[in-house]
C-alpha cells in the first residue's frame, strides 16, 4: 500500500476517498463518537449514510470490527483487506477505506445485514445490539504448543476483547459451563453474555467460522487444563516497589485524567526497555500480552503502526539492532542501559554502494512506510519478506555479495530471510542494476548522535525539548486534522532526573489535543516529551492489570516502552 502523502503516515491509513458511483437519492450523512455496542458505549467514530432508519452504508473503525465483534482480517499487498465474520466474507479494496479521525474505517454493512444485528441511530449516538445466542456444543483438540477450543453456537455473536479474556455474546447452561471450566476457561455471567478467561495466560489466536456457527479460541500450552487460580490483579514484584523506586501518580486536572509512572534508571530496580512482538515485525495484540511477553512489570503502548497491514511506522530499535527505521526525521527518545533518554529528531541516512561506485540511497530500513525508491530489509523484519506494493523488485545480499535476484510474482509469494541476509527491495519504477554474484556495500548513518543509541523509540511530534514547547507537526510530516484533533495520548518523557510514562485521557471529552499536552506537561515540570501512538493504542499495563484503555476498549497494538527487571 503506498501512503498518499507523509502525514498519512500518523494515521496508520490510506488517503480517504469518495465511494464510486454517483447516489440516485439525496442521502443522510451523519457522524459520531459514540457507540454502543449490546448497551456498552465507548468512544468511537462512525458515520451513517442512508435514510434516518435505515442505513444504505455504515463505517465503522477497523479496530471496533476486530476488538469488539471478532471480525477477522488479513491484508493483501495491493492493500485491500480480506474480512471475515463468522463465515461472512467482505473484501474491501484500498480505494474503499477511510479515515475517521485517526482510525481506518470501511463500510461493515455487509457483514452486519441479515443476521439479526439491529442498527439505530440516535443523533450522534449509534447502537449495534446483537442478539445473545444460544452456546449448543464445546469441543477441544490439541497440537504441539497450542490447546484449541472450539464454541459451536446458534448464530453469529459479539466476540468482545477484553482485559484478560474475552467477552462473548452467549448464553449456557451448567453444564456447558463445566465443559468450559474443564478446558481451563474460566466464565463468569454478564449482562451482555458470557466472560471467559484462561488464568494465567492469554490467548494466542481467536477467531469465528461459519456453517456451523462456531468461535475458535487457540490457548497456548499442552493438552492440560490451565491453572484454576487467577494471579493477583497486580503483580506483588510491582506492588513491593511503589513507593520504594517507582511511582505511580493519578491525577485529575482540567478535564483530563492524567495517569503518570516515573522512576530514576540510574537506581531504580527497573529498567526502560522497547517492547517487541515476538519473531518480527509483522503482528499487532493487546499491550497486556506484549508486556508479559516482554517480562515488563510496567508497559505503555509505542509508535505509530499500520493497522491494516499489522506493520510498524517509525523508529523501533532494541539492542542495537533496528528492527524499525526512523521515518520522515520524526521524534524520538534514545537511551543506553540505565541512562536517562534523550530527545530529539532523528533520520536514518543510508546508501548501497555497487563495486562500479554506483550509490543508490536507501529510504526506509524494515519498515511499514511504503515510498519509491529502495528499501532495505533483513532478518530482523521476520522470517520472510512478502510484497507490501505491486511490481516491486529485489536482490538479496548475503556477506557482500548479490546471492539471488527476484521478480514481483516471486516477492508476492514471500521470500525467506536469514541471519546475516540483507533484501533490497525496489518500488516505484526503482531500478536494481547488481546481479548475482556482484559485490555490493552498505553506507549508513545517523543523522544525530541519537541514532548511535543502544535502544530507540520512535513516535511524533516531539513535544517539549530541554525545557522548550517544540511542537511542529509539520515539520515531522503530520497532516493538520491529526493535529488539531483530541484524543488520548500517550507520552515518554523526563524531567532531567526521572523518565516518565504517561497517559491522558478526556474526561467526559475526547482528549487533549497535542497542543494542550504539551502545555499540560511543561506546567507539571517536564523538560522532554515525545508524543506516541494514541487513541484507541493508549494503554497503560501495571502489573499484569490494564489500568488505562484509551476509549473505554481493549485496543491492539504493535510495540511499546516498558519497565523490566
Amino acid at each position: 500500500m503506498l501512503l498518499d502523502g507523509a502525514a498519512l503516515a500518523a494515521l496508520r491509513m490510506p488517503p480517504p476517498v469518495p465511494r464510486g458511483g454517483t447516489r440516485t437519492r439525496v442521502e443522510l450523512t451523519r457522524e459520531g463518537a459514540t457507540l454502543l455496542v449490546n448497551g456498552r458505549p465507548q468512544q468511537a467514530r462512525w458515520r451513517w449514510i442512508g435514510a434516518e432508519a435505515n442505513p444504505s452504508e455504515l463505517w465503522l473503525p477497523l479496530e471496533v470490527l476486530q476488538n469488539q465483534l471478532g471480525v477477522s482480517s488479513r491484508s493483501l499487498s495491493d492493500g485491500s483487506l480480506d474480512l471475515e465474520w463468522f463465515g461472512r466474507p467482505l473484501k474491501v479494496p484500498a480505494g474503499a477505506q477511510q479515515a475517521l479521525d485517526d482510525e481506518v474505517a470501511v463500510d461493515a454493512l455487509p457483514l452486519l445485514q441479515g443476521v439479526g444485528v439491529r442498527i439505530q441511530m440516535d443523533q450522534d449516538r449509534l447502537r449495534l445490539d446483537l442478539p445473545v445466542v444460544s452456546l449448543l456444543q464445546v469441543r477441544s483438540s490439541s497440537q504441539p504448543g497450542v490447546r484449541r477450543v472450539v464454541l459451536d453456537l446458534a448464530g453469529p455473536a459479539l466476540v468482545e476483547t477484553a482485559a484478560g479474556g474475552l467477552l462473548v455474546g452467549i448464553s449456557a447452561d451448567a453444564a456447558g459451563q463445566q465443559q468450559l471450566q474443564a478446558l481451563g476457561l474460566r466464565t463468569r455471567p454478564d449482562s451482555r453474555g458470557l466472560a471467559l478467561s484462561s488464568p494465567g495466560t492469554t490467548p494466542s489466536r481467536v477467531f469465528t467460522l461459519g456453517e456451523p456457527h462456531r468461535l475458535v479460541i487457540d490457548l497456548p500450552g499442552g493438552a492440560g487444563p490451565a491453572a484454576p487460580s487467577a494471579p493477583a490483579p497486580i503483580d506483588p514484584r510491582l506492588q513491593a516497589l511503589l513507593g520504594r523506586g517507582v511511582r505511580w501518580d493519578r491525577l485529575g486536572r482540567e478535564g483530563m485524567r492524567i495517569n503518570a509512572v516515573r522512576l530514576e534508571p540510574a537506581t531504580a530496580p527497573l529498567q526502560l526497555m522497547p517492547l517487541v512482538q515476538p519473531g518480527g515485525m509483522t503482528g499487532l495484540g493487546p499491550l497486556t500480552q506484549l508486556a508479559q511477553q516482554n517480562q515488563a512489570l510496567v508497559a505503555i503502548n509505542g509508535g505509530f503502526f499500520n493497522r491494516v497491514r499489522r506493520l510498524p511506522l517509525g523508529a523501533l530499535k532494541r539492542d542495537g539492532r533496528w528492527l524499525s527505521g526512523p521515518i520522515l526525521h520524526r521524534g524520538v527518545a534514545a537511551w543506553n542501559g540505565r541512562e536517562l533518554p534523550r530527545f530529539g529528531r532523528l533520520s536514518l541516512e543510508e546508501w548501497v554502494v555497487g563495486a562500479d561506485g554506483r550509490r543508490l540511497p536507501v529510504v526506509v530500513v524494515n519498515s511499514g512506510f511504503v515510498q519509491r525508491g529502495i528499501s532495505r530489509y533483513t532478518a530482523d523484519w521476520g522470517h520472510a519478506y512478502q510484497a507490501l506494493s505491486g511490481g516491486e523488485t529485489a536482490v538479496l545480499v548475503r556477506g557482500d555479495t548479490v546471492l539471488q535476484s527476484f521478480d514481483s510474482l516471486s516477492l508476492e509469494r514471500g521470500v525467506p530471510l536469514r541471519a546475516g541476509d540483507t533484501l533490497f527491495v525496489a518500488r516505484g519504477g526503482a531500478i536494481l542494476p547488481w546481479g548475482e554474484g556482484e559485490r555490493v556495500s552498505l553506507s549508513s548513518r545517523s543523522s544525530s548522535p541519537l541514532g548511535d543509541a543502544q535502544q530507540v523509540i520512535g513516535g511524533g511530534p516531539l513535544l517539549l525539548q530541554d525545557g522548550r514547547n517544540v511542537l511542529n507537526g509539520s515539520a515531522e510530516g503530520f497532516a493538520a486534522t491529526f493535529m488539531s484533533q483530541g484524543a488520548p495520548r500517550t507520552v515518554l518523557a523526563s524531567d532531567g532526573r526521572e523518565v516518565w510514562l504517561i497517559t491522558l485521557e478526556g474526561e467526559g471529552n475526547p482528549g487533549p489535543s497535542l497542543a494542550r499536552t504539551a502545555q499540560v506537561l511543561q506546567q507539571m515540570g517536564l523538560r522532554d516529551a515525545l508524543n506516541l501512538d494514541g487513541g484507541s493504542s493508549t494503554g497503560l499495563v501495571m502489573g499484569g492489570s490494564l489500568q488505562v484503555k484509551g476509549r473505554g476498549v481493549v485496543g491492539s497494538v504493535h510495540n511499546g516502552v516498558g519497565l523490566v527487571p
